[in-house]
């Protein structure tokens, strides 16, 4: 549960469609707005979950190399975030693009396919999870649930932050960019590392029981 705590908040903390999408609305259209789409968020969460939990499983046990096939690519894909962050001339999330004043059912609508569209969340539930799941410590559906309902938790809260204070972090990190570099070099390091550890691990995929 740690281990999946400290990959939900590095990649929540990652500049990507989510953030830049809650951000951006919560700025040009309010909090309540960024609230909302945020909610969609979550509804895309649950989606994913029960995809995750339903199916990694089978799929697993029938091919086993998609295993490792799937952990290459998270590793890759950690390290690609990794580099985005590090990168010279990045460009900060809190300086986003004007978005149109939607109503409250497409700004849900809009969250929940911004976040089911998003390379992160499916490289997260489907390559980086599975990693944390142990079959000595109970069956794989409970497992997956559990470690699920700790990332969204994570995911909600560090968002929902985001969306209250976007308009003030916005103004601060514009006139700090020391702080913001700060902010990229650390977590460009975590998810380096976590990208490291998960290339190199040599465990096997769990399986039902």
């Amino acid at each position: 549960m740690i281990g999946i705590a400290l990959v939900a908040l590095g990649l929540v903390l990652t500049p990507g469609p989510n953030m830049l999408y809650l951000v951006s609305r919560s700025i040009t259209q309010g909090r309540r707005a960024g609230l909302i789409s945020l909610l969609g968020v979550a509804a895309g969460f649950l989606i994913y979950l029960a995809a995750a939990t339903a199916g990694l499983t089978a799929v697993f046990a029938a091919v086993p190399a998609a295993y490792t096939v799937l952990k290459i690519a998270g590793a890759a894909y950690l390290l690609y975030l990794a580099w985005q962050a590090l990168r010279p001339g990045g460009v900060s999330v809190f300086a986003p693009r004007d978005v149109p004043v939607d109503s409250a059912r497409r700004l849900f609508a809009m969250g929940l396919l911004t976040n089911v569209l998003n390379p992160k969340i499916a490289v997260l539930y489907v390559s980086l999870l599975p990693q944390f799941i142990e079959p000595g410590r109970g069956t794989v559906a409970l497992q997956s649930l559990t470690l699920g309902a700790v990332q969204i938790s994570i995911a909600l809260m560090v968002n929902a932050l985001i969306v209250v204070f976007a308009g003030g972090l916005a103004v601060f990190l514009g006139r700090r960019p020391t702080w913001l570099r700060i902010q990229r070099y650390f977590m460009g390091t975590v998810l380096g590392g976590l990208a490291v550890k998960l290339a190199l691990d040599r465990g096997r995929p769990a399986t039902a029981g």
